[in-house]
């Protein structure tokens, strides 16, 4: 599943060349990489982590699963169906490869400060965009004629947005990135909704190409639904 969903961002991006399979990291590595992080890694979650480093010109990725999760998706595969069982899961399995593979794609272009919070603040808000959209694809493709009906928006966006509690980490920083690009993915993917296939694929390929300020400014001038 992990390739499948690597190849599908790729597909809507661009490549990046490698095997993301091939980032991933175990616990001890990831334990490693969180005290070298510094005291606010502490309080990011336990379940997945994407951690980059930079030495020069070369982009260092590790992608980290707890055990706890893998073994939930593959108990409840999302490719059987997706549920309030293993949603949680799924999201958290999308995000970290969206992280890696959009920090990986900023880094081709260009953009070096990696740990800077605009950069951190962007990969967030695209990823929140990106998994809503995938997580549309799994319901799809369990529905008659691919039809997804508005309850199930309501509950896919209950669990990407309203699950979670940005109030709950200390650390006013990260409180305030994940207060702000929480609320921003909400507005920007109703917005999504209301596109058809087509015109979507080239917005959020629009949006990707942008950064955090400008995605922002993009999403506040947004007509309010």
């Amino acid at each position: 599943m992990f390739s499948e969903i690597q190849k599908l961002f790729e597909r809507t991006y661009a490549t990046v060349g490698i095997n993301l399979e091939e980032c991933l990291i175990d616990r001890q590595r990831c334990g490693q990489l969180s005290r070298l992080a510094g005291a606010s890694a502490r309080e990011l979650s336990e379940l997945a982590r994407t951690f980059l480093r930079r030495s020069g010109d070369q982009l260092y990725v590790g992608i980290y699963y707890s055990r706890w999760l893998i073994e939930q998706l593959e108990r409840n595969d999302p490719r059987r169906g997706i549920s309030d069982t293993n949603i949680r899961a799924l999201i958290a399995f999308v995000e970290e490869i969206n992280h890696a593979l959009h920090a990986a794609l900023k880094f081709k272009e260009g953009l070096r400060e990696i740990h800077s919070e605009e950069f951190v603040r962007n990969l967030e808000l695209q990823a929140m965009v990106d998994t809503y959209l995938v997580l549309l694809l799994f319901v799809a493709f369990f529905r008659k004629a691919q039809r997804v009906s508005r309850t199930d928006r309501r509950w896919l966006r209950f669990h990407l947005f309203a699950a979670a509690n940005p109030n709950a980490y200390a650390d006013p920083n990260l409180r305030g990135r994940y207060l702000e690009t929480t609320e921003l993915a909400a507005r920007y993917t109703q917005f999504l909704d209301s596109l058809n296939g087509i015109r979507r694929v080239e917005e959020i390929r629009k949006f990707h190409s942008l950064g955090f300020g400008e995605k922002k400014a993009l999403i506040l001038g947004l007509p309010e639904k």
